[in-house]
């Protein structure tokens, strides 16, 4: 369960957790995607995936830097991949398991990126595709019940600022699916401020809380990053009491032109270290955000754009100082 105790005064009350609301028992662990330059998920017109030899080298890359958990965004052919080659090779590591959510109401005026209204028969078709995703998801779970960990129903599809929006009432109708259709722990991933605001009935359906944090995206300087990403984790744990929280996203960009000199690689590494002595005290699951960078995303005309550089790796997999910094097996 978990507690709250209190440093010198009330006004400065922070959580704590138990070991056992750790994810298998792990502190650090690491979002993971895989495309490489050239490659994407599916936006339209199919995706461009990473081959078995790339995902392989992948999975030996973090393994070597003692990562043993993983996040996976979907439920689609690169995941279940990923989830053969754990298995294939006998590696080390466990996996938070994706299901993707697309848009099932047009958030158009709550998006700065959506121009136009989402087209009815897009919106409908969505419905039917996040269907097939969910009944993939619960298959992958059961195929690799030793590997998949816990699974997370959507990503930032509830926050009022996305491209994918899905009602809380499908989100809370999913999450029972899954629950129904699995043994392993259910969560959903989303921003901190809308767990605050408009958690409490989802909070009472899921297993634990997956909570997002990004101090540089708020304008926060790297000295002010880690108390920032306290205070964000504290404020949902008092709006939400009794339920464990893990951090299913947050890191530091290295390079962006959104941020500025505050985007760099000692600042990455600063961030990742405090968070990770944080987390070892509180016995909170922090997933980096994110293993290897990723040109594909963001604006394509934007090379420095954040999007691309959140990577604690380089593209072409040379690590940052991040991971200079940690000993390697």
């Amino acid at each position: 369960m978990v507690q709250l105790f209190f440093r010198s005064s009330p006004a400065l009350a922070e959580y704590s957790q138990t070991p056992a609301d750790l994810l298998h028992g792990q502190v650090m662990a690491v979002a993971y995607s895989g495309f490489r330059e050239g490659q994407h998920p599916d936006r339209g017109d199919g995706a461009v995936n990473p081959s078995d030899e790339q995902i392989l080298e992948d999975l030996n890359i973090l393994v070597s830097h003692n990562f043993k958990l993983i996040r996976l965004y979907d439920a689609g052919e690169n995941s279940a991949t990923t989830l053969r080659l754990i298995r294939q090779h006998k590696l080390p590591i466990k996996v938070l398991q994706g299901i993707w959510l697309n848009a099932e109401i047009s958030n158009h005026e709550g998006c700065s990126w959506l121009e136009t209204p989402i087209p009815d028969a897009e919106l409908a078709a969505n419905k039917l595709i996040n269907k097939a995703e969910i009944k993939r998801g619960i298959a992958l779970a059961r195929q690799y019940p030793d590997t998949v960990i816990a699974v997370n129903v959507g990503n930032e599809a509830l926050v009022n600022w996305n491209d994918h929006m899905v009602t809380l009432s499908s989100i809370i109708d999913y999450v029972r699916q899954v629950k129904k259709g699995i043994k392993q722990p259910v969560t959903v991933a989303d921003n901190y401020v809308w767990w605050i605001n408009d958690g409490a009935p989802l909070a009472a359906e899921v297993d634990f809380i997956g909570v997002h944090t990004y101090p540089a995206w708020e304008e926060k300087r790297i000295d002010q990053g880690l108390a920032y990403t306290i205070q964000n984790i504290e404020d949902v744990h008092k709006a939400l009491p009794g339920k464990p929280i893990a951090v299913l996203e947050g890191g530091w960009a290295t390079i962006a032109s959104e941020f500025g000199g505050r985007a760099n690689e000692a600042n990455q590494a600063r961030y990742y270290r405090e968070v990770a002595q944080w987390a070892e005290k509180t016995n909170t699951t922090f997933m980096f955000f994110e293993a290897f960078d990723e040109p594909w995303k963001g604006n394509p005309d934007n090379p420095a754009g954040a999007e691309k550089h959140w990577g604690i790796f380089n593209v072409d997999r040379t690590p940052k100082q991040v991971m200079t910094k940690i000993n390697s097996k």
